[in-house]
């Protein structure tokens, strides 16, 4: 039988997408500065969370420097203090922080997870990386057997979302949108907590925190 404990065994040893290997493992080895003493995790970065989780969170793929530095997705970087934040206000996390893997996180009706489970080149996995992570997700969902909304962190992850649940025709996104599937669970989008979007103020804090309250309302309905 199939587990999210599989799964994320799977995830780690993979190294089906050579250019994601190679950069993954660059990053690794020539580091940030600042982070020159952390030894970093330099591999696939895999799902995380509640097991009998209500809301899955879906994002783009791991930082350079953030998930792929750590070891856990959103973990280490500002867009993981904007997530972890939310969700901690949201009830879905028992603090505000993520700073590294070990440091106490826990999610309750949560579980975080990645399109693209490598950190890549720019921030932008090609088609074919995509296709080759996506087999993971699918089966993060199908493992998550509370499941009840999906929150998609930008386009790319709610297109993602989409493709495995053969909506047709697509909905368009936007921050805010929501989509009530035919099984009666529920996608809500909401831009990535990225700094180009919190800096600019494209993305707020009453924003994100709306999208997450609007989420713990559908999966408790």
């Amino acid at each position: 039988m199939d587990s999210l404990e599989a799964v994320t065994q799977e995830v780690i040893n993979c190294f089906k997408c050579p250019r994601l290997v190679a950069w993954r493992e660059q990053v690794a080895r020539e580091k940030r500065a600042a982070y020159r003493d952390w030894d970093y995790w330099g591999r696939p970065v895999p799902g995380f969370g509640d097991p009998h989780a209500r809301v899955l969170v879906v994002g783009l793929a791991p930082a350079a420097h953030g998930g792929n530095r750590t070891g856990r997705i959103f973990t280490g970087d500002r867009s993981g203090d904007w997530l972890y934040g939310a969700l901690h206000r949201a009830g879905l996390a028992n603090q505000p922080r993520s700073i590294d893997r070990d440091d106490g996180l826990l999610l309750h009706g949560a579980y975080v997870a990645a399109a693209v489970r490598c950190a890549p080149p720019a921030n932008k996995p090609n088609p074919d990386e995509r296709a080759n992570c996506l087999p993971y997700l699918a089966r993060e969902i199908a493992l998550l057997g509370d499941l009840h909304v999906f929150v998609a962190l930008g386009a790319y992850a709610f297109q993602a979302i989409a493709g495995l649940l053969s909506l047709r025709p697509r909905p368009a996104f936007g921050h805010g949108a929501e989509v009530a599937l035919p099984d009666g669970r529920f996608i809500v989008c909401s831009y990535h907590p990225s700094q180009q979007n919190t800096f600019t103020g494209k993305l707020t804090q009453p924003m994100f925190d709306a999208v997450f309250a609007r989420a713990v309302e559908l999966a408790n309905d």
